[in-house]
């Protein structure tokens, strides 16, 4: 089967959403479905038309959707391993049961690292799920010892 890779715009906000829902349920997590597509729908509203957000999805023969991923792009200092000025943070990279185990994840990668070679993001951050982790590591993307924590303020 043959597949292509575009940019995702607004009118793949449903297939954006449902590929996140997917992923989590597929990590074991517990979610609030209508909660989450209710907000990713939001941020997506906000942070797609401002190019603070991209997606590439990946479509099969008959135009439907076989897999996705995205990044968002932020401003971010040089430091001691890396000297440049923004970063993409990968996530919300699935392919749907039907089409995996094709490479899809991996071309999504690649077409990611290209769109960031050609717009000067010379570095890329992910939290890899267990089943996604050796793609990444294969990639060439290292586990870290990373200091970074995380502490929600909502609910506080």
């Amino acid at each position: 089967m043959a597949y292509r890779i575009r940019m995702a715009t607004l009118d793949d906000i449903d297939v954006l959403i449902g590929h996140r829902i997917a992923m989590f349920s597929d990590m074991g997590r517990i979610i609030d479905v209508k909660q989450l597509s209710d907000e990713f729908r939001r941020w997506l509203t906000v942070t797609m038309p401002s190019g603070t957000y991209r997606a590439w999805l990946t479509e099969a023969e008959d135009g439907s959707v076989a897999a996705g991923g995205g990044a968002t792009i932020i401003a971010w200092p040089p430091g001691p391993q890396y000297m440049g000025h923004s970063l993409a943070f990968v996530y919300n990279v699935y392919t749907e049961p039907a089409h995996r185990r094709r490479g899809l994840a991996r071309q999504l990668m690649e077409a990611i690292h290209a769109w960031c070679r050609e717009n000067d993001v010379s570095s890329l951050a992910l939290n890899a799920s267990r089943d996604g982790q050796p793609l990444y590591e294969a990639m060439g993307y290292v586990v870290t010892t990373s200091p970074m924590m995380f502490f929600s303020l909502a609910g506080v």
